[in-house]
């Protein structure tokens, strides 16, 4: 359990180096439902991190949870100017 925490805690502070960067998310809803969206990093919390979305005529955030980084049900990719680096934190390679 304690093992968790620390990948969950290291995700976490991975994350803290990219707020304020924009990133892409790419969320996996179900039944082949794949959701892509880009925005700005806005905060991380303990146990989730909120992207502001970039659209036109909402101000609208979306929330993650770290643990679905780490089950892949999230997808980030930050972009660095022009190219874009997608962050891996799939349970297998946080063993």
């Amino acid at each position: 359990m304690a093992e968790s925490r620390d990948v969950l805690a290291e995700i976490r502070r991975d994350l803290e180096n990219y707020v304020g960067k924009r990133v892409r998310i790419r969320a996996n809803k179900g039944r082949r439902r794949i959701v892509e969206r880009e925005g700005t990093l806005e905060k991380t919390y303990p146990n989730l991190f909120v992207v502001k979305l970039d659209e036109e005529y909402q101000n609208r955030r979306l929330s993650y949870t770290y643990t679905d980084l780490l089950t892949a049900m999230v997808e980030v990719s930050v972009y660095n100017g022009k190219e874009r680096k997608k962050l891996n934190y799939s349970a297998s390679s946080a063993s």
